[in-house]
């Protein structure tokens, strides 16, 4: 008996000694890599590519895993890429996530490798611009799989890279995303178990993880209503039935969704019109208004909520007044909450921690931003945290925002991302937490 405690004793420890090694060359090798990670990060900032548009991306991320004798597999949800790295040892399934496209956006920060792309978005020509950090996760991701796939012997499972297209959501008429690699099958053959996923955040101080169990980002649908009413001469509104003051009743009372039905207390919510138009001349009542907006909400009950009351308040502030509304939501967009599994995070928390350090890691609040890494948790437990990239000392209220011509990510925490990524999918293989 006692011989048998000893020997488990033994394998238990050599199995520690053993993960403490791996995860001590991650270390080393990620702030080796911290050039080659700058290099790839810029080469992605200078040359943008929208949602369904990322061949160029695609076709380096994909020779790179090729190098590295991963299996790879291109043209996913058009233009995604996915690699198979199966380790040495039988064990779980980890997909780890990076989104690959770039924005509708000018650049203006002055620096030698911002983007001068112009290019299409919706019949438009518009500047491309990685003004989400998109560039930063993608060259992250890759050198995770060089690091990782240098010890593939001692992997204890697959690992399975998914480098995503269309995350800002793809041209409109057109399916695109997370949610059209989930279609596709990316979370099978082989069957996921578990996924991670990072953002940088400009408003973070590099060298510093955030996190958040549970409803960490909002839910999102985009929404029309469109309001119909009746034409006229503007010198004689009476003989109309005005759809511009009624979609401006509509607006205001659409505030109290969030001020006076959603239970503030527990999350928060958005209600937003973000675009109105009607009419074309200064003396025509127009006979019909167009809004579009957003809805954001942090739980399935409140999405519902606020669905069911703007339908409700639209439709009928319109009848009141002898107009219509036709309501339409989502009208193109619908992403889930952003959940992080509450259970895997409590879990995976002493790793982050361990790799940046306990006081660098903190829980944040939820944020009404959106992401389609939520179509990959509604299948499988998922960790979606973020990185920092804004310079130390700055004051976060003055740095420019995600999704700006002047957002900046400071490189120098790029290699803490790499080491997170890949000491989560060392610790989960290996059943920490359990």
């Amino acid at each position: 008996m006692k011989n048998t405690y000893l020997i488990a004793l033994l394998l238990c420890a050599g199995s520690a000694f053993g993960q403490d090694a791996l995860k001590a060359r991650v270390a080393q090798k990620a702030d080796a890599l911290q050039p080659k990670l700058v290099n790839w990060r810029r080469d992605f900032h200078e040359h943008p590519e929208l949602g369904n548009h990322e061949t160029r991306t695609a076709e380096i991320i994909a020779k790179h895993l090729k190098a590295l004798g991963i299996q790879v597999q291109t043209g996913v949800a058009k233009t995604g890429v996915v690699g198979i790295l199966k380790g040495g040892k039988p064990g779980p399934v980890v997909a780890l996530r990076a989104d690959m496209d770039g924005l509708p956006v000018t650049e203006r920060v002055d620096i030698p490798f911002a983007s001068k792309v112009k290019t299409t978005f919706n019949g438009n020509e518009v500047g491309a611009m990685h003004a989400c950090g998109h560039d930063s996760h993608m060259a992250i991701l890759m050198g995770v799989a060089e690091l990782l796939s240098g010890m593939k012997n001692d992997l204890h499972g697959t690992v399975k890279f998914i480098f995503q297209p269309a995350e800002e959501g793809p041209p409109f008429g057109e399916e695109g995303g997370a949610e059209l690699m989930v279609k596709e099958g990316v979370l099978q053959n082989p069957k996921v178990d578990v996924i991670f996923g990072l953002h940088i955040n400009a408003q973070t101080e590099v060298g510093k993880i955030t996190y958040r169990p549970g409803g960490t980002m909002a839910a999102v649908n985009d929404m029309q209503i469109v309001v119909k009413g009746r034409q006229s001469h503007g010198a004689y509104p009476w003989m109309s039935v005005d759809p511009i003051v009624v979609s401006a009743q509509i607006i205001n009372n659409l505030q109290t969704i969030v001020s006076r039905n959603v239970n503030v207390t527990e999350n928060a919510a958005v209600v937003t019109i973000g675009s109105i138009n009607g009419g074309n001349r200064s003396n025509i009542i127009p006979e019909k208004v167009e809004m579009m907006g957003t809805l954001r909400a942090l739980s399935r009950d409140d999405e519902k909520l606020l669905i069911d009351r703007v339908k409700q308040i639209a439709t009928k502030t319109a009848e009141a007044a002898g107009a219509t509304a036709e309501v339409k939501i989502p009208f193109s967009v619908r992403y889930p909450v952003t959940y992080n599994d509450p259970a895997l995070t409590a879990r995976m928390l002493p790793t982050l921690q361990a790799t940046a350090g306990t006081a660098n890691v903190q829980e944040k609040p939820a944020v009404t931003g959106a992401e389609d890494f939520s179509f990959y948790q509604e299948k499988v437990p998922g960790l979606f945290f973020f990185l920092g990239g804004m310079p130390k000392g700055v004051n976060a209220a003055k740095t420019a925002a995600h999704h700006t011509p002047d957002f900046y990510i400071d490189e120098s925490g790029f290699s803490l991302g790499v080491k997170a990524l890949c000491n989560l999918t060392l610790d989960y293989m290996a059943g920490k937490g359990k």
